[in-house]
């Protein structure tokens, strides 16, 4: 799988929030965006995920212009932001109701899932009562359950126990030995320098390759 963005600029009025962008993504890695909060690393992640257009350029899955098409890219999962569930089930049942669109899994995978992000005990109780914890990690259950090739997780470690941080880490370092790519983004560099393969900084409108060295 390969993801090109070529020639990208996004703009909200007259404030450039991304400009001439030209980044491309292979399997098998793990890419990682670090920035201060307003940087555009969520605009980033929102515009490949097809929620905003950009204002100019293109973006390639494949060889595919899925973005000039106003389509979604395939076989692609995302957590952007604060993840939102409805807050009279539970957390199993949101999961339930997200895998019956496409009927790829089934109560097993949701069960799976949920067990390698230690949320088996709170997999019956509402997602009104879950911590912002929880719910962080019922979000990042949602984009890992259907095994999808492209994966973007913005914040994915936002308010997240130490003993499940390190336990995303490895689940995301598995994930990526199965060829495919992963897209994090977070304003914490320790986070993103500890765990990708190739780290950029967003700052100004531009995207720079971070030295971890």
């Amino acid at each position: 799988m390969k993801l090109e963005i070529k020639n990208l600029s996004k703009k909200f009025g007259d404030s450039v929030v991304l400009n001439d962008i030209n980044l491309t993504f292979n399997s098998g890695k793990i890419y990682g965006f670090i920035g201060r909060n307003g940087s555009g690393k969520s605009v980033l992640l929102k515009i490949i995920c097809g929620f905003y257009p950009p204002t100019e350029g293109t973006i390639l899955l494949n060889g595919k212009n899925y973005i000039e098409k106003n389509e979604f890219p395939d076989n692609t999962r995302a957590l952007i932001e604060k993840p939102k569930f409805l807050p009279d089930l539970t957390g199993f049942e949101n999961l339930e109701l997200l895998a019956s669109i496409q009927n790829k899994i089934g109560k097993k995978e949701i069960d799976d899932i949920l067990e390698k992000l230690n949320l088996t005990k709170e997999a019956n109780k509402k997602y009104s009562k879950y911590s912002l914890g929880t719910k962080q990690k019922l979000g990042i259950a949602q984009v890992l359950m259907e095994n999808p090739k492209l994966i973007i997780l913005d914040e994915p470690f936002n308010g997240v126990e130490n003993e499940t941080a390190h336990k995303i880490r490895n689940i995301l370092l598995e994930e990526k030995k199965k060829d495919k790519i992963i897209l994090i983004a977070s304003h914490i560099k320790e986070d993103i320098t500890t765990l990708a393969d190739i780290v950029y900084e967003v700052d100004g409108g531009k995207i720079h390759k971070y030295n971890k060295k």
